[in-house]
């Protein structure tokens, strides 16, 4: 203060010195962190020294010098009752005992059991000190899992993961990093599951001697993944254990609530009371398996085992556009982050499937049916109009010019070429269908489903899967008796429709909101009428960059 009054003085009179200079001194001054800085200062406690190591000693001498007139006084025989209690007794003892140690620093706390070597210097496995051993005692019945796992570090069992909602977790004795050495007076071996044998089949009361770890545990985030392969843990022979393990199927919700460890996930599958999470393989695990695991599409018919057999070079290329849909194919989506909301209309209704499988009938059944509640685009071309045309509205003309600068621009959905003119659907015309307050219906190819399924587009993705090549020639030739197609479909043709419909549903699967066998066209307008209705009247489970 003194300073600051010396300095505001110097401010409000003539002198030699920077006025700025002084105002900004004053300005650091004046700063809370100098403040604090000070404060903290002048609390600080002098270090404490005994006035004597020897109280013990003096207590004797003064009993002495008491005894002779305890008879006499009542205060000197109460002074004396007190002095001679044990717990007087033992407060001077341990007064003595840390005066005579003079520690010049204190004992160390558990957070410094903790490396903090800076990244890139040699770490040291540092344990606790021996006295830091503690003894946890759990009651359990036989058969009953903890919710556990164990591995071998540094030649010690310590504990790898505590599986959240589990018996261990609940009661929050044990903690990740713990080493375990007895297990009822009985020293613990090296293999990890003997020890998680012998701990489920215990019953009564557990006792563990554990050194702590004293690794502050981090809140996990949680957050819920939508599946797209199945799994069983019964046929899994990398889980650490099968008991632990959690069964799904291709489309369930997961909900994840620890991704700590790179090769393991937990995951709580909230089902029934007291419940415990369970594990899952990570994503970098199930890649890792994925990507020496040929597709079934990929593999060689069932009569030629032997093929393939010899290993083929790998195929090195570039990312090059025109090539989009071969990386499409070796594309890896096990699991999509999801988040739940409310209900809400999808902007768009996107029908994928093989050609021939009934795309566009079921589009035209849609808008004829429902003409105020769907709609669809009308493709571009660069071909010059016909007569027939400007009745008919097939088709939005323009330039081939403004096309091509268009399609480099961006602002083509999808595009191609046929007969020496340009077609594609325009992204404009998409958001023009649903700013008229209908859902835009398109039958594009599969490829455009990674712009189309973003929040700009909200879409619905409906999946139209080919019948048995049986089921597929007998409706063929329906429609064409019917007159509803104009031509008969080969045996070749039909047969290209089904591999085609596998092909796809194999490459783009983890897109499909809803798959649908198109063998009855009228049941599946009303399926398709009956999601869409589901949807927009109950919270629904999207990808969570919609959301974010």
């Amino acid at each position: 203060p003194q300073m600051l009054d010396a300095m505001s003085d110097s401010t409000n009179s003539s002198t030699t010195a920077n006025d700025l200079d002084l105002i900004y001194l004053k300005g650091i001054m004046e700063s809370p962190l100098v403040w604090y800085t000070h404060t903290n200062e002048s609390l600080k406690e002098p270090r404490l020294s005994p006035v004597r190591e020897n109280n013990v000693e003096l207590l004797q001498e003064i009993l002495r010098d008491l005894d002779p007139f305890t008879h006499h006084s009542n205060t000197v025989a109460e002074l004396t009752s007190i002095l001679t209690q044990p717990h007087f007794q033992s407060l001077l003892e341990t007064h003595d005992s840390v005066a005579s140690q003079a520690c010049d620093s204190p004992p160390p706390s558990p957070c410094d059991f903790v490396d903090h070597e800076p990244e890139g210097a040699q770490k040291h496995n540092l344990h606790p000190p021996p006295d830091a051993i503690r003894m946890v005692g759990i009651r359990k019945v036989a058969g009953e899992h903890l919710g556990v796992t164990f591995k071998v570090d540094g030649g010690e069992l310590t504990i790898a993961r505590i599986l959240h909602g589990g018996m261990i977790d609940q009661q929050g004795l044990l903690h990740v990093g713990d080493i375990i050495k007895e297990v009822n007076g009985r020293e613990v071996g090296q293999d990890p599951r003997v020890l998680q044998e012998e701990l489920q089949a215990a019953s009564g009361s557990v006792v563990l001697k554990i050194l702590p770890s004293y690794h502050e545990a981090i809140p996990p985030r949680q957050v819920f993944f939508k599946c797209h392969y199945d799994y069983d843990p019964a046929n899994d022979n990398l889980i650490p254990c099968k008991e632990a393990g959690l069964r799904f199927e291709t489309g369930d919700i997961l909900q994840i609530v620890n991704q700590d460890d790179v090769n393991w996930w937990q995951e709580w599958n909230g089902k029934g009371d007291g419940g415990s999470a369970g594990l899952i393989p990570s994503q970098m695990l199930e890649e890792k398996r994925k990507a020496f695991v040929k597709r079934d599409v990929e593999l060689a018919p069932a009569g030629n085992l032997c093929t393939g057999v010899g290993g083929k070079k790998k195929k090195k290329m570039m990312y090059v556009t025109t090539k989009n849909a071969e990386f499409d194919r070796h594309e890896i989506l096990l699991y999509e982050e999801v988040a739940k909301v409310p209900p809400f209309k999808r902007k768009t209704l996107i029908l994928i499937g093989a050609q021939g499988v009934g795309r566009r009938r079921l589009k035209n059944k849609l808008l004829l049916r429902d003409p105020l509640l769907f709609g669809t685009t009308i493709p571009y071309t660069s071909r010059k109009p016909k007569k027939e045309d400007r009745e008919s509205r097939m088709y939005a003309f323009t330039s081939r010019s403004k096309m091509e600068t268009d399609i480099k621009n961006g602002r083509f959905l999808e595009h191609g070429e046929y007969d020496g003119n340009l077609y594609g659907i325009k992204i404009d015309s998409i958001h023009e269908v649903v700013e008229a307050g209908r859902i835009c219906i398109l039958d594009t190819n599969p490829q455009s489903l990674k712009v189309l399924r973003t929040s700009e587009f909200l879409p619905y993705v409906v999946f139209l899967q080919s019948p048995d090549f049986e089921v597929l020639k007998a409706m063929n030739h329906s429609a064409a008796e019917a007159g509803v197609v104009t031509k008969t479909l080969t045996d070749e043709e039909l047969q290209r429709t089904c591999d085609e419909s596998s092909k796809i549903q194999a490459d783009y699967g983890h897109y499909f909101d809803l798959s649908i066998i198109n063998d009855n066209l009228d049941e599946t307008y009303r399926t398709v009428k009956a999601a869409l209705e589901t949807v927009s009247k109950n919270p629904q489970w999207v990808p969570v960059t919609w959301v974010f």
